[in-house]
């Protein structure tokens, strides 16, 4: 299993509706180990393994529910 970690900021998260959203269509990918959201900064942080899910996935769920996504980082953990 090769772990990692993505960090994604979006423009519209606007309450907790939207966490709840957002967090229901990430947790649902194989791979999905936590999904962390800010509603104050506007932050998305998702665990995951590599082999379930990718970040490009990750970014295209979050676009497809109707959010802009305008920064991502990642880190790749070594297990």
């Amino acid at each position: 299993m090769s772990k990692a970690s993505s960090y994604f900021t979006i423009n519209n998260l606007n309450d907790k509706q939207d966490v709840k959203i957002i967090k229901r269509e990430l947790d649902a990918f194989r791979g999905v180990i936590s999904v962390s959201i800010s509603n104050e900064k506007n932050d998305i942080a998702v665990d995951y393994d590599t082999t379930g899910v990718d970040q490009e996935q990750l970014v295209n769920a979050i676009s497809k529910l109707g959010y802009d996504v305008v920064e991502t980082r990642f880190e790749n953990h070594i297990m």
